[in-house]
């Protein structure tokens, strides 16, 4: 019990450093494999990246990636395995934000898909890196 009286700084300094690298992942929510948006593209371009938009059609319409597929999240589910068939197949989910994706990441890690990520800061992101948007 001494040693932490006797060194309670050295204590502090050591527990703040953990709290600072650990706060980039709480931060994320623990979300593994997000991309930012130029990654996003060269998944696209190398592997063959299949774009989920997990937003409703309404968002859809307004602007998305070229090539995305329209699965609104609460339908993901049912239709994804009709979508893309081949699992291992690297898929990118994107929405608005960011949120819904990574609710999209969870059902197909549940349907057993095996390369999942999703666009950090959604649409928005893209839209910033000045990457194209098609409208529909």
């Amino acid at each position: 019990m001494s040693f932490f009286l006797d060194n309670w700084v050295l204590i502090a300094v050591a527990f703040s450093s953990g709290a600072m690298l650990l706060w980039p992942t709480v931060k994320s929510g623990g979300r593994a494999g997000t991309l930012n948006a130029n990654d996003a593209v060269m998944l696209m371009n190398r592997e063959k990246a299949v774009v989920i938009d997990v937003c409703e059609a309404d968002e859809f319409a307004q602007g998305h990636i070229n090539g995305a597929k329209n699965l609104p999240v609460g339908q993901l589910e049912e239709k994804l395995p009709g979508a893309v068939k081949n699992k291992a197949t690297p898929l990118i989910f994107v929405c608005a934000s960011g949120a819904r994706a990574n609710r999209g990441i969870a059902v197909a890690k549940k349907l057993g898909y095996e390369k999942v990520q999703s666009l950090t800061g959604g649409m928005g992101a893209w839209r910033s890196a000045g990457l194209p948007v098609v409208k529909s």
